[in-house]
């Protein structure tokens, strides 16, 4: 278990749900780990431990991803303690509902600064050091709905297409100087997001899953593990979709 053996991986919104399991699954790959997340570090007991049983080091950050100076004092912590920033998964996201026709702006701006302007902001605090040596990867978490559109997230929906357009044009800028950039679509996983949803939802959507379950973190890690590491070297701006069938593109 060493495919990431002594690489430096920032996680963002890695004190739970999916951004937990993999900063816990780089770490039992070998790697350190920074945990880049909102709240405070009392709130992110399991995601530390979860590291540290791997014998792996783990910085927390707390960091608002939308907030530009937040996310530059989070780069040099990161870079202050390990010298250098080899893996950026761009994970930290929010989930509101809403009608377009009824959308507030303050949602609008908030899920698209938290889930489109955080994954930018992150990654041009980062992405410099990788392209001065010509290594590094960059793991963007979108969602199936980007690729399938949902009722009443409109705004959610245009803020995972915007990561997963993000994404393919950075792959075409970085990838001839080493920094090899891809997302993950996951569809609904088993998460403290999915567990505020309705009894109704719950059950419409399991409807619709051909797989006939929800997924699970631990279904989701592998395919992050596999882009972080050298198994991953030829994939270049792809989006990977552990989605239970939701969307078959």
């Amino acid at each position: 278990m060493s495919r990431l053996k002594d690489r430096i991986a920032v996680v963002t919104g890695a004190a739970s749900g999916i951004g937990k399991g993999i900063a816990i699954a780089f770490a039992r790959e070998g790697a350190d780990i920074v945990i880049a997340d909102r709240v405070t570090e009392d709130r992110a007991p399991e995601v530390l431990a979860g590291v540290r049983g791997h014998g792996r080091a783990a910085l927390f950050v707390q960091t608002d991803v939308s907030d530009e100076r937040s996310v530059q004092s989070m780069a040099a912590a990161a870079l202050g303690r390990f010298g250098r920033v080899d893996i950026l998964v761009n994970n930290a996201g929010i989930f509101t509902e809403s009608l377009i026709e009824d959308l507030a702006i303050e949602d609008w701006d908030r899920v698209l600064n938290t889930n489109l302007r955080g994954v930018f902001l992150c990654t041009r605090a980062l992405i410099g050091q990788m392209l001065e040596r010509r290594d590094g990867r960059i793991i963007n978490i979108a969602s199936q709905l980007a690729q399938i559109g949902g009722k009443s997230v409109g705004h959610y929906v245009a803020s995972k297409a915007g990561v997963i357009g993000l994404t393919k044009s950075l792959a075409r800028e970085v990838a001839l100087r080493g920094v090899l950039v891809n997302a993950i679509a996951p569809g609904p996983i088993e998460t403290p997001l999915l567990d505020s949803e309705t009894e109704e939802w719950r059950s419409a959507k399991l409807a619709e899953l051909p797989i006939g379950r929800f997924g699970t973190v631990d279904e989701v890690t592998p395919t992050a593990v596999l882009l972080a590491s050298a198994d991953g070297s030829y994939y270049v701006g792809q989006t990977l979709g552990p989605n239970g069938g939701d969307s078959m593109l």
